[in-house]
């Protein structure tokens, strides 16, 4: 779908809260518009409303004794992301999983949910969705590097082991970490543009064989993508809060 065509629930959000809209942009300096809402703003909002709705639904439902199928599918999910976090970033990378498991729903529900007619991936839709992502990620590291270290053990970790090195490892490091935001906005808005480009390619020049195969590699694509996405941060987190000895 081009990214120009407002879809039904863009239309529903400027017909009825255009005021809420422009006070929002108006907060980050963008002009007042008659039609405020965006395409890839409203689909992150209602990928936000189905998994709060998912969490709240399901939490009830949690039971020691006879879990459901809803429960045994995020208890896996659960499972991966405490071993992955355990692997890469170690015993006290627990204190991080709750904003792993976020970052990686929020993403994948985000370029799932390009697959229902009448919807778009905001993940694809704007480049602006994986940089905001990035951004967060950029922060939270940083932060929860200084938190675990303290500012000044956490700045020493640029000049690298050696002090006689210093000069040249604190602009290479600099540079390296200004690059992550850039690295993992790309990654990920490229990705899924490039399959979901492909994927309406076929979609309309073949029948239904050809396009459910693109589908399902379209929904591979999401799954990993979400994954490589978590994994990069889960590394970056590793970096920030390792403590030196």
């Amino acid at each position: 779908m081009h990214e120009t065509e407002e879809l039904a629930i863009t239309r529903l959000f400027n017909d009825y809260l255009p005021g809420f809209g422009n006070t929002l942009t108006a907060l980050v300096g963008l002009p007042h518009a008659d039609r405020p809402w965006a395409n890839f703003v409203t689909m992150q909002l209602l990928v936000a409303a189905i998994i709060v709705v998912l969490f709240a639904v399901l939490r009830p439902k949690l039971s020691p004794d006879r879990p459901g199928k809803l429960q045994h599918t995020f208890e896996l999910a659960y499972n991966f992301f405490h071993e992955q976090t355990e692997e890469q970033v170690g015993h006290h990378g627990q204190h991080y999983l709750a904003f792993f498991g976020t970052l990686f729903f929020f993403i994948l529900f985000s370029n799932l949910i390009g697959v229902i007619p009448g919807f778009e991936a905001p993940t694809m839709a704007s480049a602006s969705v994986p940089a905001g992502l990035a951004l967060a990620v950029f922060l939270y590291y940083n932060i929860v590097g200084i938190q675990a270290n303290g500012i000044g053990k956490y700045l020493a970790h640029f000049a690298g082991p050696m002090p006689l090195l210093a000069p040249l490892m604190i602009p290479i490091e600099l540079v390296s970490h200004m690059a992550r935001p850039l690295s993992l906005t790309i990654r990920l808005w490229a990705n899924m543009f490039a399959g979901e480009q492909v994927t309406m390619v076929f979609l309309r020049l073949t029948l239904v064989l050809v396009p459910a195969v693109f589908m399902g590699l379209h929904v591979f694509v999401s799954f990993l993508q979400a994954y490589i996405f978590m994994l990069l941060s889960m590394m970056y987190v590793a970096g920030a809060t390792a403590h030196e000895h």
